[in-house]
């Protein structure tokens, strides 16, 4: 009786969470497939005619293909700032964890301050201004940095908990360093939390919205999100691009999603046991 209450517990969420999440997903594939007029009533309803691929191409056109530029700027600002992520985090959670001392609470209190404090944008600009980093990618690469710096470590410092310490002392023994005990005896060890890490600030950087548009204002500099704005103005808005424009930023973190979604799992449930 238990079994089939959990079943059908189960089933309804399934089916709610895929109600909340395809329904959206195919009223922007309806809505971009559309001519403009027939887009702009915003109805649930065929496309007529059918004119996905040229919205498409539209999209991709629109302001000298502007939308190519910024896929490209994505691309360097996600890679650049998940593969900093990934050795800055392990590093930092290496050293906390092995290394107890008089300063793990205050790294504690840092490293779960950055969880919970809100970030503040008009200083951060301040700080940025100051050091010539205002509308730069360096700048903004660093600022993704920062903020994924804390969920990172925690991540990383689960996991490092469950490898054993005799891994350290045999590479010690051996004579090497602690960079070499980091690099070839801890590093390749975290592999799965690594995957994890990855995808979910690969997927969390490359949808930032918010971020490019307070820290690196301007076309030339537009990531992937930023292109959303190409197409609604005041006083009119062009639905179909929109729309079309929207299914493109969607469809690379959807399929990396979809193919990676196990090694997600298989990392956050890795560190969830102390071993």
């Amino acid at each position: 009786m238990k079994n089939t209450r959990g079943a059908v517990i189960g089933g309804l969420a399934i089916l709610a969470s895929a109600i909340f999440f395809l329904v959206p997903f195919l009223f922007i594939f309806v809505v971009a497939s559309m001519e403009r007029i027939q887009a702009n009533q915003l109805q649930f309803t065929w496309p007529r005619p059918f004119v996905l691929f040229n919205n498409l191409q539209e999209a991709l056109a629109a302001r000298d293909y502007l939308m190519v530029i910024a896929f490209i700027n994505s691309f360097i600002l996600t890679v650049v700032s998940v593969a900093a992520l990934v050795i800055l985090s392990a590093m930092v959670a290496y050293i906390w964890q092995r290394r107890r001392g008089r300063l793990s609470p205050v790294v504690n209190i840092l490293v779960l301050a950055g969880l919970i404090v809100p970030p503040a944008v008009v200083p951060t600009i301040w700080v940025l201004q100051t050091l010539g980093l205002f509308k730069t990618m360096p700048g903004l690469i660093l600022i993704e940095i920062a903020y994924g710096l804390p969920f990172c470590i925690l991540l990383f410092r689960a996991f490092i908990a469950t490898v054993p310490r005799e891994l350290d002392e045999a590479a010690i023994v051996d004579g090497a360093g602690p960079v070499q005990i980091f690099f070839r005896v801890i590093f390749p060890v975290l592999r799965s939390v690594i995957m994890t890490v990855v995808i979910l600030q690969t997927v969390l950087i490359y949808n930032d919205f918010q971020h490019p548009l307070y820290f690196l204002p301007g076309t030339e500099n537009a990531t992937v999100q930023l292109t959303l704005l190409n197409f609604q103005s005041q006083f009119t808005t062009q639905y179909n691009l929109l729309f079309a424009t929207i299914l493109l930023v969607t469809i690379p973190p959807l399929i990396m999603f979809i193919f990676f979604n196990r090694k997600i799992v298989e990392g956050m449930a890795a560190g969830s046991v102390k071993g």
